[in-house]
């Protein structure tokens, strides 16, 4: 682990770019190990990026406490970083741009795409970021990765001087919860409830705001509604001492809400969630991403004519008018992070993250976090 690297010279600039990297493995359910590996190559058409900051997903960490995937390969992908190589025929980065990368864009043109659904795109589902270590999966929680020629295109969105590499990070997050906004036509003057205040759920319920909403959220944690005010969510329930259906109702002259966006992981609180929404309300699943039987009332879809909603991912579609928001600083991204760790300490981070503690929101590992902010 103690490797001293090798430099190789990357012309024509005086940048160095080691032969080998410190990352965070995955080798299998709940087996994490820190190591140093080959600096991923590139070719034609693509990037080299130098990681500064990576978000810790919830996805990352079901997988790694499912064991869902093949090993060994390299999770992480809310990145932001500098361009440190360009392969040939790359024309719209140079070496030195501070950059926010996706992991996965959709082709454009398939069935789904056709459709706007790209998140179900053969092509989207294809990972063109990585570490070079194993299959492709992000690779973010390391020192560099390599940006495949298709990402390059349509996934790779440069930061302004002004905006912090912690700031430009959340581009990917907000894109996820924006469709998902988007996707459940919140209009102005509904009640909408926001189950789960982690750093997703905040900014559920924040742009359900924006959208005009008037938003309730909940969460077990107090202190979790608390960070919640700062960004002007001022309505809540706490979890811990009221039912939050029968609480619900009580603000709504017995209806419910009329749209209630679960984003807490698990099913337990699936039925509660509809159960919170009004007839012919809307319920939106937007953290459930691990497959498994629920039990749900099918008369409340039926009978009570309320409308069961799923968001997965990203929409290439908002990538444009989500970072224009991302850089505005409307809102404090960077404020969610309540927890930074160094690369020599990812295991660290991944440990917190599974089990967070009440003020825990995100988590960013920062590989190279001596340049800035």
């Amino acid at each position: 682990m103690a490797v001293i690297p090798q430099v190789r010279p990357l012309a024509p600039r005086s940048q160095t770019v080691p032969d080998r990297m410190l990352a965070a493995i995955y080798y299998g359910q709940n087996d994490m190990r820190l190591e140093t590996i080959p600096v991923p190559e590139i070719g034609p058409g693509e990037l080299l990026v130098r990681i500064h900051t990576c978000g810790i997903c919830g996805t990352d960490l079901k997988k790694i406490e499912t064991g869902s995937h093949s090993a060994p390969r390299v999770f992480g992908h809310e990145m932001t970083g500098i361009v440190v190589a360009c392969g040939a025929g790359v024309t719209k980065f140079a070496e030195g741009d501070r950059v926010m990368v996706f992991h996965h864009v959709p082709c454009g043109s398939c069935y789904y795409c056709q459709r706007k659904v790209f998140s179900q795109c053969p092509v989207y589902k294809q990972v063109g970021t990585t570490a070079g270590f194993g299959e492709p999966s992000g690779g973010g929680f390391s020192e560099y990765i390599r940006v495949m020629d298709w990402i390059v295109q349509k996934g790779v969105i440069a930061i302004p001087d002004s905006v912090s590499y912690e700031q430009a990070s959340l581009i990917e997050p907000v894109n996820t919860v924006w469709k998902g906004i988007d996707s459940l036509a919140v209009q102005p003057g509904e009640t909408v409830l926001v189950i789960g205040q982690g750093p997703i759920g905040l900014l559920l319920a924040r742009l359900a705001q924006r959208a005009g909403a008037n938003v309730i959220t909940s969460d077990l944690f107090p202190q979790r509604l608390t960070i919640g005010k700062r960004y002007g969510i001022t309505d809540s329930i706490d979890a811990s001492r009221v039912d939050v259906v029968k609480a619900i109702r009580e603000r709504t002259e017995g209806r419910g809400a009329d749209a209630v966006i679960l984003a807490v992981g698990g099913s337990a609180l699936i039925r509660p969630a509809i159960d919170a929404a009004r007839f012919g309300g809307r319920v939106l699943l937007f953290a459930q991403t691990v497959r498994g039987e629920v039990m749900i009332d099918p008369a409340s879809v039926c009978v009570d004519e309320k409308t069961l909603l799923g968001s997965y991912s990203a929409s290439v579609e908002l990538n444009e008018e989500v970072a224009q928001f991302v850089f505005s600083g409307q809102m404090d991204l960077a404020g969610l992070y309540s927890h930074r760790f160094p690369l020599q300490q990812s295991l660290d981070a991944l440990r917190l993250a599974a089990h967070p503690q009440p003020d825990t929101m995100k988590i960013a590992i920062q590989p190279c976090s001596v340049w800035e902010g």
